[in-house]
């Protein structure tokens, strides 16, 4: 593998913003972190002038099902090709592929596609499976398939996750359907992240299924519980416990940006996953789509079913950034946390992934000061090169 060396860089590294830096490529890995250009570089060696642009580690998407006409649960090899050479071009270079509450077999065969693909060079790597259903509450299913929800089933999960090859990292569920805990501790046994979601449970069940393990929220204020002045249900719930990481969609129509700007300052960038539950019509034309067998109408901003419930979204990583940015008192460095550092975190990660330090891959996103995607560098590989532009 070449070496690379990005020069004139403001460098977002772990340990703090580097001004016209430059960043040492090597065999895949960050090798060196400079305040200048150093010296004695080999005549061969690839450059890149970040022209005094951004260097960010590279996104990490904990939950998209499709993009670029593929989804997930399509099961072949070409639509996780489609994913993983697409999501660069938004600054993502590591995401979990997501499936959807359907038929047993069809789940099956998606795992399996996903346990046999082999992460390629210069693309986005996948580094798991999130499995959101169908252990869900079928009065908030939303584009979840609602006659193929099921009630927790730890022996169906573990045959799953053998399936996988172990590569489920994410299970969303809806938690009153374990009272006991018994699912949520199968999952935390096996390193898993439970994510509270598609749940009608309010306040004090989260509070309980917290207790038992659950560590996330899966897409805040969507299919869940609201604020009440009675109860303050799992929103108000992710706003009070402390120990619960927030996946959240900032396309300002799953959550408005009244609402962005709330959660900003109640639950904080250090407890956010920016995701962007993406379906494959993203990177596409409005029209005709389908998510979970089911039609989904695409328009310049959002995708529904017929009866207008939110099938995912078409938002890009750079885009939610860029949204979250422009709120009061969000800072680039609370970016980088919310959509590299905290993700890579929760999956355990963090060693090799989530910010710029020497030894760790060379996941790098070179941006303006817009959020607009110059590069995008995936284990040391690049792997887009443009001008990707935000989009309200």
């Amino acid at each position: 593998m070449s070496s690379l060396i990005i020069s004139n860089v403001t460098i977002w590294a772990e340990d703090g913003e580097i001004p016209g830096g430059s960043l040492l490529i090597q065999d895949g890995k960050i090798a060196g972190v400079y305040r200048s250009r150093p010296a004695g570089l080999p005549e061969e060696i690839e450059e890149i002038d970040g022209g005094s642009m951004n260097a960010l580690p590279g996104f990490i998407d904990g939950h998209i099902h499709g993009a670029d006409g593929a989804d997930v649960m399509d099961a072949t090899e070409e639509a996780l090709d489609k994913m993983t050479g697409f999501l660069p071009g938004e600054g993502t270079t590591a995401f979990l592929a997501t499936t959807i509450t359907q038929a047993h077999e069809q789940i099956e065969r998606a795992l399996e596609n996903v346990a046999a693909y082999p992460n390629r060079p210069g693309r986005a790597e996948i580094v798991g499976i999130h499995l959101e259903g169908p252990f869900v509450e079928k009065s908030k299913a939303g584009a979840q398939p609602a006659e193929y929800i099921i009630e927790p089933d730890t022996e169906l999960f573990c045959k799953w996750q053998d399936l996988s090859g172990g590569r489920i990292k994410t299970v969303t569920m809806a938690p009153e359907h374990d009272p006991s805990g018994e699912f949520i501790r199968e999952l935390t046994d096996g390193g898993v992240v439970p994510s509270a979601g598609h749940t009608g449970t309010g306040f004090a069940g989260l509070k309980k299924a917290a207790g038992q393990g659950v560590s996330q929220v899966t897409h805040l204020c969507n299919a869940m519980s609201g604020i009440h002045h009675r109860d303050v249900g799992v929103v108000g719930g992710a706003f009070l416990l402390g120990e619960l990481k927030a996946e959240l969609i900032a396309d300002g129509i799953h959550v408005s940006a009244e609402m962005l700007q709330l959660i900003a300052d109640n639950i904080g960038p250090d407890r956010l996953l920016l995701i962007t539950d993406s379906m494959r019509a993203k990177g596409l034309s409005p029209g005709e789509y389908e998510l979970g067998g089911q039609p989904v109408h695409v328009t310049d901003d959002r995708a529904v079913l017929a009866d207008g419930t939110l099938a995912g979204s078409i938002l890009k990583m750079n885009e939610g950034a860029r949204r979250l940015l422009g709120l009061n008192g969000i800072t680039m460095r609370d970016i980088i946390n919310m959509a590299s550092a905290n993700p890579a975190r929760q999956l355990g990660l963090f060693h090799r992934k989530g910010s710029i330090r020497p030894g760790k891959d060379a996941d790098i996103t070179i941006v303006d000061d817009d959020l607009n995607v110059k590069w995008t560098i995936c284990r040391g590989e690049v792997a887009y090169e443009g001008l990707e532009k935000a989009t309200d």
